[in-house]
């Protein structure tokens, strides 16, 4: 009994020095993270570290199933640690612990592999794409997906579980448009880059005209040990490498809920209700100024099926006062479908009103690509002038 209890004060002393300040700091980060958001429901410690060797280090009861992670030990890169983070994000690998490892007869016994192993084969679990034989994209595994660069494992799990992922952060239902819209942006705004750079694909032909080494992918690199550091230990890099893509990716996933989604809802209405502004059907009206629409407009022109491509927005400034804005011809271009009238370019007032015979304007931009008036009817009528003009005139056309 005596040996019992001496046995027993040891174990309460070690257990009074273990420091569990830091994890518990990392679960009061990313729970106030999440509550402040509000649009996600995220169980954050899935995000917290647990084991990252090759062994288990908790004692467990023979009856106990342990859920495991396969990946690669030594120098770890962005795919395969964004990867496990996605998993670590489903219910079913919530708990499971990350064994990083190269051993084959351990990484037989993991419930999930990703980045090592040699093998793809959704139907085991296996999600290698190093071996000479894998060329798959987005595109090669679902053809109605546009993405042709080649996937790495970030890419293979989120196309494999990725809408079961969102759907777990953002509490959106299997077959709601809006988890299918966030599935296809979040691949092209966040998990493709990830892919092209672990498969050293470039992102435009020839010579670049300056380096970009602030890219996800470049700052988990840089959680690796350096090449002359005396301790060559990657498990602590690796741990920070997953809370911070973690982090990155969940407030992605926030704002395009949160933001982006409502923006989209907003150009919809109003393209959906373009007729009903000018029956030319190329002039669209925000109640509120201040939205991002021009990747909704092209994206929803292609979805609606628009025949006649619009060429103005109206929307409020913060003053009360309305803008006519020139839809661009693409997104990365200055040319406008149709400027404004060039005689009004630079004119501004009363002269502007008086050269237009429209009352109430404020100004034309030199540009061409912005006007504005004191009411809406008269921003409207600015609009409805230019189209009229293009359609007597059509050499005034874009500029």
């Amino acid at each position: 009994m005596c040996r019992v209890r001496m046995i027993a004060l040891h174990l309460t002393k070690i257990a009074s020095q273990v420091n569990f300040g830091k994890t518990a700091s990392v679960f009061r980060l990313l729970s106030s993270r999440a509550n402040c958001r509000g649009l996600l429901s995220v169980d954050v410690s899935r995000t917290a570290p647990r084991y990252m060797s090759s062994q288990p280090k908790r004692v467990r009861t023979e009856n106990m199933t342990v859920i495991k992670i396969g990946t690669h030990n030594g120098t770890f890169h962005c795919d395969e640690v964004l990867a496990c983070f996605f998993l670590r994000q489903l219910p079913e690998y919530k708990d499971a612990e990350i064994i990083r490892t190269r051993d084959p007869t351990k990484l037989a016994e993991c419930d999930i592999v990703v980045d090592v192993g040699g093998e793809f084969d959704p139907k085991k679990h296996r999600y290698d794409h190093h071996q000479r034989t894998f060329a798959e994209s987005f595109h090669s595994l679902c053809p109605e997906k546009p993405w042709v660069t080649k996937l790495s494992s970030a890419g293979l799990v989120y196309l494999h579980f990725g809408r079961q992922l969102l759907g777990q952060l953002t509490q959106l239902k299997e077959g709601d448009r809006q988890l299918e819209v966030l599935f296809d942006k979040l691949y092209e705004n966040f998990v493709e880059e990830v892919d092209a750079v672990d498969n050293g694909i470039s992102q435009c032909d020839g010579e670049t005209r300056y380096s970009v080494s602030t890219t996800l992918s470049a700052r988990v690199g840089h959680l690796n040990p350096r090449w002359n550091s005396k301790s060559q230990d990657t498990e602590e890099g690796f741990r920070k490498a997953l809370k911070m893509v973690g982090e990155e990716f969940l407030d992605r996933v926030e704002y395009y809920q949160s933001s982006w989604l409502p923006a989209r809802a907003v150009v919809e209405e109003a393209v959906k209700g373009r007729h009903q502004v000018d029956p030319s059907g190329e002039v669209v009206v925000f109640s509120q100024g201040g939205c991002p629409w021009k990747e909704h407009l092209f994206s929803l022109e292609k979805e609606l099926k628009v025949e006649t491509p619009i060429k103005f927005v109206l929307y409020p400034d913060q003053n009360g006062q309305w803008r006519v804005q020139c839809v661009p011809a693409g997104l990365n271009t200055f040319q406008n479908r149709l400027s404004l009238l060039e005689e009004w370019r630079g004119v501004r007032d009363e002269a502007l009103s008086e050269l237009s015979g429209i009352k109430a304007c404020i100004f034309v931009h030199a540009g061409g690509f912005i006007g504005g008036n004191k009411n809406r009817e008269g921003a409207l009528e600015m609009a409805r002038r230019t189209l009229q003009a293009a359609a007597q005139s059509p050499a005034n056309g874009s500029s």
